[in-house]
């Protein structure tokens, strides 16, 4: 029911600029079909991948899905002047993060920045959606739960993964959220919301 109030909002994405990182996991063929699809609502998707994502899927198929060039390195090697980490993160409306791995999550919850897309991170300054994927044993990790605490003290959203057999023949909860739910928490960051900031005393 609640997704279905969502749709009925009618929140499209029709010129919105979101910012689609890729780091390396299995799921990344997943992501793929994911940044197609808010492509065809209209918003204008750029790509940022890890050089582990790219041996993954190659970034000529996400540049060709989003028509945009599907960035990797920190330093632009055209001469052009832009700070990709800079100036790409001022432009845009929403910063996410698809597949999230164990690894990316912890770079983020620890601010390293040792890549474009971990740097990325330190630029922006609204909340970032991070969909998890990986082992259910990396998932339920101390560790990593810990950092996944980290971000969301820091405003950040982390959507849980679902449950289910994942590549490796493991089962548990690690698996990429489906498309659904991941459209959904990507039209909840524009939703309106009228009370947030305020203080509501209900009496009874």
């Amino acid at each position: 029911m609640v997704k279905q109030t969502c749709w009925g909002y009618g929140i499209g994405l029709k010129e919105r600029v979101i910012l689609f990182g890729v780091s390396g996991g299995i799921a990344c063929y997943k992501a793929a079909s994911y940044l197609r699809a808010l492509k065809n609502e209209g918003a204008r998707v750029i790509p940022v991948l890890t050089k582990n994502a790219a041996r993954f899927v190659s970034p000529l198929t996400f540049s060709a899905l989003s028509g945009e060039e599907a960035r990797l390195d920190l330093f632009n090697g055209e001469g052009s002047g832009e700070i990709p980490h800079i100036e790409l993160t001022k432009k845009a409306d929403v910063f996410l993060v698809c597949p999230a791995t164990a690894n990316i999550i912890a770079k983020a919850a620890g601010g390293i920045a040792d890549d474009l897309l971990s740097t990325m991170f330190l630029a922006y300054k609204g909340p970032i959606l991070f969909f998890p994927s990986m082992n259910p044993a990396m998932y339920g990790n101390p560790a990593t739960q810990e950092n996944i605490k980290r971000l969301r003290a820091r405003g950040h959203m982390v959507i849980e993964p679902e449950e289910g057999k994942m590549a490796c023949g493991d089962a548990g909860k690690g698996r990429l959220v489906e498309f659904e739910d991941f459209m959904y928490a990507v039209k909840h960051h524009f939703f309106p919301k009228p009370l947030l900031g305020k203080k509501v005393l209900v009496t009874a």
